[in-house]
């Protein structure tokens, strides 16, 4: 009969370090439930996503990004909400990141708070001049073509073929086709920095469901690149919640 050594006696008994063990177990367990907790806070405040350019830009910032985040949507019937959807809001302040104590709005603050936690997503380009080209077009995105936002409304449902451009937004469109010409010429596409999809993108694609939605006529590359835009997953993905909104903004729901 085999006789129990010391050691394996010593082990049958409850000892110290037997009776620690259960406290342990606990602790492992709750990293993963923070981590949980700490995700489901992330969230983005959003418009309509039929009317709303802005809400676009920002969420496709995010998707790009990776980050996980919950949508809060604002209602179009919202005072403040209506006067950015119609252009007579002082400033846009939807969307609405916040991350991780990080409050974020303006679609130009948040490409580049994203572009900073999370720098391997790629919203910039790698190469210096790119990056520096990229920016330039992003900020010209944000702050310009007034003509073209107030004359062409973003409106996913909306098909108007044979649409008569305004005079007045018709330099705007001439531009962002030089943009557009020049970044594809540049990097090779499909996207306008290269293969890697940019901050660019995200803040131009609300322009691509215009130019289709309003029947811009298009060079070549140009009109290439607005189907590329639209076959994006994450662009079919916000195409398709846009549809379902039953809210109807009469302003913006233009008739000819």
């Amino acid at each position: 009969m085999p006789v129990a050594t010391p050691t394996q006696a010593k082990a049958s008994k409850p000892t110290k370090s037997v009776a620690r063990a259960p406290t342990k177990a606990p602790t492992a367990r709750k990293v993963p439930a923070k981590a949980a907790t700490k995700a489901s806070t992330t969230t983005l405040t959003l418009s309509s996503k039929n009317y709303s350019s802005w809400s676009l830009r920002g969420w496709l910032l995010a998707r790009f990004a990776g980050i996980a985040f919950t949508e809060v949507m604002v209602s179009p019937d919202d005072a403040d909400a209506r006067k950015e959807l119609l252009l007579l809001a002082p400033s846009i302040r939807v969307p609405c990141l916040s991350h991780e104590g990080a409050k974020v709005w303006n679609t130009l603050a948040i490409a580049h708070y994203l572009d900073e936690v999370k720098p391997k997503a790629g919203l910039l380009p790698a190469e210096r001049l790119a990056r520096a080209h990229c920016r330039a077009v992003s900020g010209e995105m944000n702050s310009g073509f007034a003509n073209l936002r107030a004359s062409l409304p973003m409106n996913l449902k909306g098909r108007f073929p044979g649409h008569k451009v305004w005079a007045g937004a018709q330099p705007d469109i001439d531009r962002i086709v030089e943009i557009w010409t020049d970044c594809l010429a540049t990097y090779g596409g499909p996207y306008l920095f290269g293969k890697q999809r940019s901050m660019a993108d995200a803040m131009f694609a609300p322009v691509a469901t215009r130019f289709l939605t309003y029947d811009v006529k298009l060079n070549a590359p140009c009109y290439a690149y607005c189907k590329t835009i639209m076959a994006m997953p994450e662009m079919q993905e916000w195409v398709a919640a846009a549809m379902l909104e039953p809210d109807e903004i009469e302003e913006l729901d233009m008739d000819f």
